[in-house]
């Protein structure tokens, strides 16, 4: 795509969102729109995504990335007493990158059948006054804080799962989740087929399964208390080859939702154990004993006032591979989400949850109903000097180049153009390289990183 095509997409998105800001306000939901009956639940979404990127971090990676994604996403859910009948159909493109970009599985996956299932309510068959959810077929499954299983979250593609799932809610709010399931492959995988958004269904197989359980137990310690633990084993085959992980998580979650006037917290940790082989090479063989870990702390308060002002100080550790060969350090973050803790993804996304050490600080305001901000900044350093940091690609072996990886650094406003439809999310980020971005062997020489991303979204 041109520099002038892509000036004019920007522009017209522009125009279109100073339209909607004058608009009236929000129409019948879609449902009522084309007379569906109350046993019907009908949603859809769009959501636009205008972003570039300067600066790269990623070896191999342009230095700078523009990149026009979309995704829509269908769902009709049709609800015959006990048994509810659902689907979901969903579309993400992507436009505008450059061949060697870094847009890639999670961010294209046209054309998906994303959810098909059946589900059988259960009443208060566990408990008196509960509510009971058994879900088979296709679903998607976000549980707890979403940082090691979330579903649409910041990232174009929605990542769903083929199995079973029981949801369970007692009367005084307390949850248990408990699933098994196959978690879908990403397809397509290669470069042209992702440049033409190509239409390619995701399968699932009994090589890569994923279960567990999360208990949830509210009104404790002035908040909530989150029990879990996962289990994914995967196999290697000619088709596929992987990495063979067969990990075992569990974890706990300690937390608090912001309130006016009130202190706010979150603790959440985890321990990973289990095998993997260092790579995915047919005559790697050799299963690697795993020991690995990550924690998220945060502390806040909501101060009274017009903007409802936020301030929290927020603190994330996770485990990076040692220089012994023997063992394997480095968190898998499973199928969580990092855009909360560490910012945007897409382009961008240089931290994830693993190889990270990380201190920072956030505010949030929201001046009015229809708009609210936050500013957040981190340190950013290396739980291990010899692992790749984060989601940079970047490495030194021979762990020479220290552990200071930078600064970061995001401002964020969202607005409601038509309230509960049409919002507009702007971003803008900065990476302010340390030594370790700028001297590891294979960094690239490319000054700091510079991040700008609009999203429209239309809820109908």
């Amino acid at each position: 795509m041109t520099e002038v095509r892509k000036a004019c997409l920007v522009a017209a998105v522009s125009g279109l969102a100073c339209f909607l800001s004058h608009a009236p306000a929000a129409a019948a939901p879609l449902q009522d729109a084309i007379g569906a009956g109350d046993a019907w639940r009908i949603k859809a979404s769009v959501r636009s995504r205008t972003e570039a990127i300067d600066g790269q971090f990623r070896p191999g990676a342009p230095e700078s990335d523009f990149l026009q994604s979309f995704r829509s996403t269908l769902l009709a859910e049709y609800d015959a007493g006990p048994l509810r009948i659902g689907a979901e159909v969903t579309d993400s493109r992507g436009y505008g990158q450059k061949r060697n970009s870094s847009a890639g599985t999670s961010d294209i996956n046209p054309v998906e059948l994303t959810q098909a299932y059946v589900a059988l309510e259960l009443g208060d068959a566990f408990a008196e006054g509960s509510s009971a959810l058994l879900t088979a077929g296709r679903f998607t499954l976000p549980i707890g804080s979403k940082r090691l299983l979330d579903a649409a979250g910041s990232s174009n593609r929605i990542p769903a799962y083929t199995g079973v799932n029981l949801d369970w809610k007692s009367a005084g709010g307390d949850r248990l989740v408990a699933f098994w399931a196959m978690p879908h492959l990403r397809e397509p995988d290669d470069v042209e087929s992702l440049l033409d958004n190509e239409v390619q269904w995701d399968p699932e197989t009994t090589d890569l399964q994923f279960s567990g359980a999360s208990f949830t137990k509210a009104k404790v310690l002035g908040g909530s208390v989150e029990v879990y633990a996962y289990a994914l084993k995967e196999k290697d085959s000619a088709e596929r080859p992987t990495t063979n992980r067969r990990l075992f998580t569990p974890g706990f979650r300690i937390f608090r939702a912001p309130a006016a006037a009130m202190l706010d917290y979150e603790l959440e940790a985890a321990y990973q154990f289990g095998a993997v082989r260092a790579s995915k090479a047919a005559t790697d063989t050799r299963d690697l004993d795993v020991s690995a870990w990550f924690i998220h702390a945060e502390a806040g308060r909501t101060f009274t006032g017009a903007w409802k002002p936020r301030l929290s100080f927020l603190f994330d550790q996770a485990s990076g591979d040692k220089a012994n060969a023997a063992t394997y350090n480095r968190f898998d973050a499973l199928f969580g989400s990092r855009r909360t803790d560490f910012g945007p993804v897409s382009l961008f996304g240089p931290v994830s949850r693993a190889n990270v050490v990380s201190g920072g600080v956030r505010l949030e305001a929201a001046p009015s109903k229809r708009f609210d901000t936050i500013l957040t900044a981190r340190g950013l350093w290396l739980d291990s000097p010899t692992d790749s940091f984060g989601a940079t690609g970047v490495r030194d072996r021979a762990g020479t180049s220290g552990r200071h990886a930078g600064q970061l650094f995001e401002v964020r406003g969202r607005y409601w153009l038509i309230p509960k439809v049409a919002r507009l999310d702007a971003t803008l980020a900065y990476l302010d390289k340390g030594s370790f971005l700028e001297d590891a062997p294979n960094a690239p020489d490319r000054g700091d990183t510079r991040y700008a991303g609009v999203d429209l979204t239309f809820d109908f």
